[in-house]
Parts: structure tokens; C-alpha cells; sequence
């Protein structure tokens, strides 16, 4: 499986490196612990507060910005076998609520932002928390085995 991965970095942070390679792997062992086969391509845009807070207001209703928005992909089934890759959608990650997050939860900013990676990746292959307790139980479960495999501590567990 190939990854094809854009990053754009609207909003830089010096408490926080993100290196290509790190944010990749994120990604490629999320696909890989859910068993995706196909090439894929994902789009992710690190982001100011006032980019999140508009694009959740006008997507979710929602009016505050959040850590992670999940756009999934909605090309047509029958146009895919025609691509070199599997669009999986694009991923936009606010970094001041990440940081914030990150300070409140005693996490660094690295494992924090690793995980609104897996967990912005799952949404995007149609995981979802909010449907059910059993969803929301799964999703974290999946989070937790995931980022285990990263070298990261359970994001759940209290610190």
C-alpha cells in the first residue's frame, strides 16, 4: 500500500515539528491496522483557530473551533478503479487547539497531534464516535491499539 499524502501548513507552531515522515506513518499504520490494501492519497491542512471555527460553524453547525474536522472523500465507487489511487478525503487540524489540548491532557503536543491524526484518519474510513456507545467504544479502542503501535500511551487513560 502507497501512501500519497498532501500537507499544507497554513498555521506553524514552534511547540510543535511536524515532520513529513512522522505524519505519514501516522497515517500508514492507521490504514494498515484497519486492513487497507489499495494506494491511497489523503489531504491534511494544519490551521489557525479562526480556519477551524469557520469550517466547523459551516459544516458541523458548531460555532468554535476543533481540534480535528474529517472530510471524507465522496468521488463516485464506479470512478475509483479509473484513479492510481484511493482518495480517503482531507484532514483539518487546528494546531493552537491541538497545543491547547495537549497542555490540558498533560500530553505532549507530538503524541496529541499523532492522535488527531489516527483518529481524524478512522473518521475518514467512515469510523464515527458520536452514532453510538459501541461506535465511540470501537473507534477508541481501534485509537488505542494504533497509537500503541506508534510507541504512544493511551490518549484515554488519565494522567
Amino acid at each position: 500500500m502507497k501512501l500519497n499524502l498532501s500537507l499544507q501548513q497554513a498555521f506553524k507552531s514552534p511547540d510543535l515539528a511536524l515532520k513529513r515522515a512522522h505524519i505519514k506513518k501516522a497515517i500508514e499504520t492507521t490504514l494498515d491496522h484497519v486492513e487497507v490494501k489499495t494506494d491511497s492519497e489523503i489531504g491534511i491542512a494544519c490551521v489557525d483557530h479562526e480556519q477551524s471555527h469557520r469550517l466547523n460553524l459551516e459544516y458541523r453547525g458548531k460555532d468554535k473551533s476543533t481540534n480535528v474536522l474529517s472530510f471524507p472523500s465522496d468521488i463516485p465507487e464506479e470512478v475509483l478503479p479509473l484513479l492510481d489511487a484511493r482518495p480517503l478525503g482531507d484532514l483539518v487540524i487546528c494546531i493552537p487547539v491541538v497545543l491547547d489540548e495537549a497542555i490540558e491532557q498533560h500530553k505532549t503536543a507530538q503524541a496529541h497531534f499523532m492522535h488527531m491524526l489516527v483518529h481524524g484518519t478512522l473518521h475518514l474510513l467512515g469510523y464515527d464516535h458520536e452514532t453510538s456507545d459501541e461506535d465511540a467504544e470501537e473507534m477508541e479502542a481501534l485509537e488505542i491499539e494504533i497509537l500503541a503501535k506508534l510507541g504512544l500511551e493511551n490518549p484515554y487513560q488519565e494522567q
